[in-house]
């Protein structure tokens, strides 16, 4: 179960004040702490698990009381109040769906127990969440990101990490997909759901989602990257990790001549993204989104992007859209001198001379 501060917003470890004046766990119901001694004993959650559903039930037994109700006889309705109470006050709806969960567990189990004839939380759901605009970098990061080189890095490891950069921006890559290439297509590479670089045709086959496969075309940039990563890919092992490198058909593959595996690229662009200087954290996804963005910003081809993504939905893709508009509405608030909000002596704020809206506003 996630920690409090998914909840309550708070650092990890913290609580709410208005939950610990509340609280008062000797005074609830003999049936909650009976559910708690089953999640603490039974199912044998962790510590800090057991206090989150404790605080859960404290705030339901005083939500239920102030309406006058018992807490065994509460119904959807008085739920729903609740939801709506705690919207009101400011709670996330993250924070309510947790603990709508931790509500449900208890009526759920109360229900084993006879205690309730049905789940009143059952159906019940919190507000919506708005959708988090994915992370991108900017172009200048992502340009410095590919570009960067690390003289002091051995030159095996080095090649291979700049070829998986420049393959993951030029491409759009999922991580999985790219991990699935290899480096020719086999009698057992469409059957095993890999995928594989085509040099002459400057193409990657991949399989994504669904089985479904697309071609995608691969830039100038990362096909020089991906022949340096190739003249040394076997040529820089010796002995068993040479002889295993040679039988390998992973395109990419690590120190011991096996495939490389999805976690060893998030913690080797995590790394290349630090040594590059960058101050936002980079991981295959954070290139896929820049890809994305980067292509719709110049472009505008929204059809497109959705194909070389492989969104088998063009609203999966649209989501780029408000983050290209995000990237316009800031450039347009740096730049244009009539987006500057206007200062109390009615002058503009910029450079003084521009003239001025009645009130005070943007147009």
């Amino acid at each position: 179960m996630p920690g409090a501060s998914d909840r309550d917003g708070l650092p990890e470890g913290d609580l709410p004040a208005e939950d610990l004046a509340a609280e008062n766990l000797a005074m609830l119901p003999a049936a909650v702490h009976a559910y708690l001694e089953h999640v603490r004993v039974q199912k044998r959650l962790a510590d800090r698990t057991c206090a989150l559903y404790a605080l859960d039930m404290a705030r339901l037994c005083t939500m239920a009381r102030d309406a006058g109700q018992e807490l065994l006889a509460l119904q959807p309705a008085h739920i729903r109040r609740f939801v709506a109470q705690m919207h009101s006050r400011g709670r996330s709806p993250r924070g309510i769906a947790l603990i709508l969960s931790g509500w449900r567990s208890f009526f759920r189990w109360a229900a084993q127990q006879s205690l309730v004839p049905f789940n009143p939380v059952e159906g019940v759901r919190g507000p919506k969440a708005p959708k988090p605009l994915p992370k991108a970098l900017g172009v200048d990061d992502a340009v410095q990101l590919a570009a960067f080189s690390n003289a002091d890095a051995d030159p095996w490891i080095e090649a291979r990490d700049a070829a998986i950069t420049e393959l993951l921006y030029s491409c759009g890559l999922r991580v999985g997909e790219l991990v699935g290439l290899d480096v020719a297509p086999g009698q057992d590479t469409q059957r095993q759901g890999r995928g594989w670089i085509d040099l002459q045709a400057a193409d990657a086959h991949v399989q994504g989602k669904g089985g479904k496969r697309r071609t995608v075309p691969v830039g100038a940039a990362a096909l020089q990257a991906l022949q340096r990563w190739l003249a040394l890919r076997e040529t820089g092992l010796a002995g068993a990790a040479a002889q295993a490198a040679h039988h390998e058909p992973a395109l990419f593959i690590g120190r011991r001549g096996e495939r490389l595996g999805a976690q060893s690229v998030w913690a080797r662009l995590r790394q290349r993204g630090q040594q590059a200087g960058l101050s936002a954290g980079v991981h295959p996804h954070v290139l896929r989104h820049s890809f994305a963005s980067h292509m719709l910003q110049s472009s505008g081809d929204l059809r497109a992007v959705q194909e070389l993504l492989g969104h088998a939905s063009i609203s999966t893709t649209q989501i780029y859209t408000r983050l290209d508009f995000q990237h316009l509405a800031q450039a347009y608030e740096s730049a244009h001198p009539r987006a500057r909000r206007q200062s109390g002596d009615g002058s503009d704020s910029g450079d003084g001379n521009g003239d001025s809206d009645e009130k005070g506003g943007l147009r």
